[in-house]
C-alpha cells in the first residue's frame, strides 16, 4: 500500500498516511496497438532551438485539455534502437527514432491521456540538439549533457511547448498540465518553480525526480500550482528521502505538494516492460499512479 503524504511539513518523524486504493476502469493498461502519434515541431524559449514533438490526440469533440510529457535522461525513444540517433529536426528525419519507436512507457502515458480526452505533447529534447541517444545511468556529470540540462535548458522546451499547445485551436489554453520522469521530472519542478505564481501549467505529475542541488534550481520550491510527486523507496538511481525533504521545506514554505511513496518500488516502477513489471511493487505502483495522475489533473476547474 503506498505511502500517501498530504503535507510532507511533518517529517523528521514523517506521518504517513495510507489510503486504500479503488483500481478504477480507467486505469486498466492499453492493450491495443494504437496509431503513432503526430509528429510536430515548435519552438523552445531558447529563442534558438526547434523541437520536435510527438503529438496524441484525443478523437474526443475539442477543446481538449492537454498536458505535456517530459521524457528523462534516455530520451523518449526506445533503447532497442536509439543506439546511433544523433540529430532529429525537421530537416534531418531519423530512420530509427521517431514517432514509431518511441519507449513502450512514452507510448502507453500518451494513449493513456488521449483515451481520456486530453491532448499529450512529448516533445525531444535531445534529438534537436543532436543527442537522440539519451544518456545512461549515472551519467550526470557527463559534459555532453550539459546542453540539455534539467535546470537550464529543458524547461525552456516546456515552455515552448506550453505555448504552442496554447496556440492551437483545439487546445483548452488554461487547462493545460505537465508530467515528468526522473531528470524530466526534475525539469519539471524547475518549471514550476520557474513560473511561480504566473498563469501557466495548471498542475504537475513529477515521477521519480532527481532533487539535489545540480538538478533543482532551488531546494525549497515556490509554486502556486499544485504537484504531485511520485516516488518509490527502492529507486536505485535518485533520492526519494531527498525528494521528501524538498517537498517538506517547500510546503512549509506555502507551494502545495503531495507525495506518494511506493514501498518496493524501483525508479520507472511505470515502465510496462516485463523487467519492471515482474516486480510486484511496480506492477502495484503502476496500477495506483495511474489512478492518482487522472485524479490529480481531472479535478482542477477552469
Amino acid at each position: 500500500m503506498p505511502q500517501f503524504i498530504r503535507n510532507p511539513a511533518h517529517a523528521a518523524g514523517m506521518t504517513h498516511c495510507a489510503i486504500p486504493i479503488v483500481l478504477l476502469m480507467l486505469t486498466t493498461l492499453p492493450t491495443a496497438a494504437a496509431a503513432a502519434p503526430d509528429t510536430v515541431f515548435f519552438p523552445s524559449a531558447d529563442g534558438k532551438t526547434e523541437i520536435v514533438g510527438y503529438l496524441f490526440r484525443s478523437q474526443t469533440p475539442g477543446p481538449h485539455p492537454a498536458i505535456v510529457l517530459l521524457h528523462g535522461r534516455g530520451g523518449p525513444y526506445s533503447i532497442n534502437v536509439n543506439k546511433d540517433c544523433t540529430l532529429v529536426s525537421r530537416t534531418n528525419p531519423s530512420a530509427a527514432c521517431n514517432a514509431g519507436s518511441l519507449s513502450k512507457r512514452h507510448a502507453m502515458w500518451g494513449q493513456y491521456w488521449a483515451d481520456h480526452g486530453y491532448f499529450a505533447l512529448l516533445p525531444d529534447s535531445f534529438g534537436p540538439r543532436g543527442k537522440a541517444h539519451g544518456f545512461g545511468r549515472f551519467t550526470h556529470d557527463d559534459p555532453d549533457r550539459s546542453d540539455v540540462n534539467e535546470r537550464t535548458v529543458r524547461p525552456l522546451d516546456a515552455e515552448g511547448a506550453l505555448s504552442w499547445l496554447r496556440s492551437q485551436q483545439e487546445i483548452s489554453g488554461n487547462r493545460i498540465f505537465l508530467q515528468g520522469w526522473s531528470n524530466g521530472g526534475s525539469t519539471a519542478l524547475n518549471v514550476m518553480q520557474r513560473q511561480g505564481a504566473t498563469s501557466g501549467y495548471r498542475a504537475a505529475l513529477v515521477f521519480y525526480p532527481g532533487c539535489g542541488p545540480a538538478a533543482l534550481l532551488a531546494q525549497t520550491l515556490s509554486s502556486a500550482a499544485p504537484i504531485t510527486m511520485l516516488l518509490g523507496t527502492d529507486d536505485e538511481e535518485v533520492s526519494p528521502d531527498r525528494c521528501r525533504d524538498v517537498a517538506s521545506r517547500s510546503v512549509a514554505a506555502g507551494s502545495k505538494i503531495d507525495v506518494v511513496v511506493y514501498p518496493g518500488a524501483t525508479h520507472d516502477f511505470d515502465d510496462p516492460g516485463r523487467r519492471r513489471q515482474s516486480n510486484p511493487a511496480n506492477s502495484a505502483a503502476l496500477q495506483d499512479a495511474m489512478v492518482r495522475a487522472i485524479a490529480a489533473i481531472d479535478g482542477l476547474k477552469d
